[in-house]
């Protein structure tokens, strides 16, 4: 059968990058379960069963050259993937063949295997966020003080700066690494706590002694780099630890899509556009397009990402008593392909943000038309300090503000609420002392003390606590 006759999640073909395929590939599961069989071994030949050291020596001699077609034989026999490759094993180190695997049962290689490849895909995942937090915090301080029209409700308000508004996309990914810090520092590994949850065969193997049993799980944690196991459990770990990793990627994909939303609509105004080749083309039938197809690509997968995280949490609700198995075929499914599209978002990510292009001019143009309805506070302030009456002029300002809104509106004009108000005789000013109210510097308030406040004191501390991380450049496959 040739590539093109079946089914390839595009989730490996055209988002995820290799480093997090091969996190969850078949070849890093099988190479893991071999560790944490070793592991074992070890730790029960250390707190005296009778192991050897060749055989130990055997089985870590084989670690990495699994014998897949010896498993997958074996499988098609019994039906048992993990007994399929305790046998595959045994058929490589006959003299340690009746020691691996012993005491455990099978979720301790699937579970354990199961933390470990999450703890390392966190870890990616982290090393990407820093590195977009890293690249919109530049881009937040360069047009820190680049004013811009702010939008409620997608209507004009009052202005803001294009870095002002970049911080609250960056706050929120700050949060979200402040969320994927705590999961990851609580994530713990089963051990070895046999079929229920209750050790009751190492009991038999330890002839009852609950000191030694009790070293089994910290021993094992030790070895396998983490650095505690579970308390308590039933054949599994509880489920829900899937749920709170999911609810990470999660947050970090509502983040990613209220960003790229915002780039979108930026983007049909002409104000900022997102990277665009020079071969790159924009639609099909329209050569003259420039679409934010990266932006839309992020909130695609991030929509998916969203809905993934329900797939744990309804699993973790059904598991029955000590365990189901209702479990396993979501989970090869749900937590995987969650961290392979989050894994594409943040390369999207990166790489936006880093080719983000600010138009000033058309900024400048559009604030322009919508700045005289927002100086007019300014306006009647100063027609009161020379002896207006306050009420008289904000209610002839409404009037005249509509007046204009309607020029706007219905006739297609340029805002000229400004020569309205020069020619009424009410507020005695002349148009050239009016326009010097509209430099839209005067209406950005704090945003440029606000974004040097938030990137010194919430973002160089995460930098600067993350330094071995930087410098990641984002490679997208289309």
């Amino acid at each position: 059968m040739q590539e093109t006759d079946r089914y390839i999640s595009p989730l490996s073909e055209r988002y995820a990058s290799k480093e997090m395929q091969y996190i969850f590939s078949e070849d890093k599961k099988f190479r893991t379960w071999r560790r944490l069989w070793i592991a074992l071994a070890e730790t029960e030949k250390e707190l005296g069963l009778d192991i050897t050291d060749e055989q130990i020596e055997e089985l870590k001699a084989h670690k990495d050259d699994i014998n897949y077609d010896v498993a997958r034989a074996r499988e098609k026999v019994v039906r048992h993937d993990v007994m399929s490759h305790v046998y595959a094993y045994g058929q490589q180190c006959p003299k340690a063949a009746g020691i691996i695997h012993l005491g455990a049962t099978s979720c301790y290689v699937g579970d354990n295997t199961d933390i470990i490849l999450m703890n390392e895909a966190l870890s990616l995942v982290k090393k990407k966020l820093v590195n977009v937090i890293a690249e919109l915090s530049k881009f937040a301080d360069k047009y820190k003080a680049q004013p811009t029209l702010a939008f409620t409700h997608f209507q004009p308000a009052q202005p803001t700066t294009v870095g002002k508004r970049a911080t609250l996309w960056l706050q929120e990914f700050t949060m979200d690494l402040e969320d994927l810090e705590y999961v990851q520092s609580t994530l713990k590994l089963l051990g070895s706590k046999g079929t229920t949850g209750t050790q009751a065969s190492f009991l038999e193997l330890f002839n009852g002694d609950q000191e030694t049993i009790d070293k089994i799980d910290p021993m094992i944690a030790e070895k396998m780099g983490l650095k505690a196991c579970y308390a308590v459990s039933g054949q599994t770990y509880s489920r829900k630890v899937d749920t709170r990793v999911l609810n990470v990627l999660a947050g970090i994909a509502a983040t990613s899509h209220k960003m790229s939303n915002d780039i979108r609509l930026l983007q049909h105004l002409k104000e900022v556009e997102e990277p665009f080749e020079k071969t790159q083309i924009g639609s099909s039938a329209m050569a003259y397009k420039r679409n934010p197809m990266r932006s839309e690509r992020i909130a695609s997968l991030s929509r998916y990402v969203m809905i993934d995280a329900l797939n744990p949490a309804i699993t973790s609700a059904v598991q029955w008593f000590e365990r189901t198995l209702d479990d396993s075929a979501n989970k090869r499914l749900s937590v995987p392909e969650g961290f392979l599209a989050i894994d594409g978002i943040l390369d999207l990510d990166l790489n936006v943000v880093d080719g983000l292009v600010v138009y000033p001019k058309v900024i400048e143009k559009h604030m322009m038309a919508e700045l005289p309805f927002m100086a007019t506070e300014n306006i009647m302030m100063d027609c009161v300090k020379k002896g207006g009456n306050r009420q008289e002029l904000h209610e002839e300002i409404r009037k005249l503000s509509m007046q204009a809104g309607e020029h706007v509106k219905k006739e297609g004009k340029d805002n000229d609420l400004l020569e309205l108000i020069a020619a009424d005789p009410m507020f005695g000013v002349t148009l050239d002392e009016l326009k010097e109210n509209l430099d839209p510097s005067k209406y950005t308030g704090r945003s440029e003390v606000q974004v040097n406040a938030f990137l010194k004191n919430v973002v160089q501390p995460i930098l600067d606590n993350n330094k071995e991380l930087l410098g990641l450049k984002a490679e997208i496959n289309v």
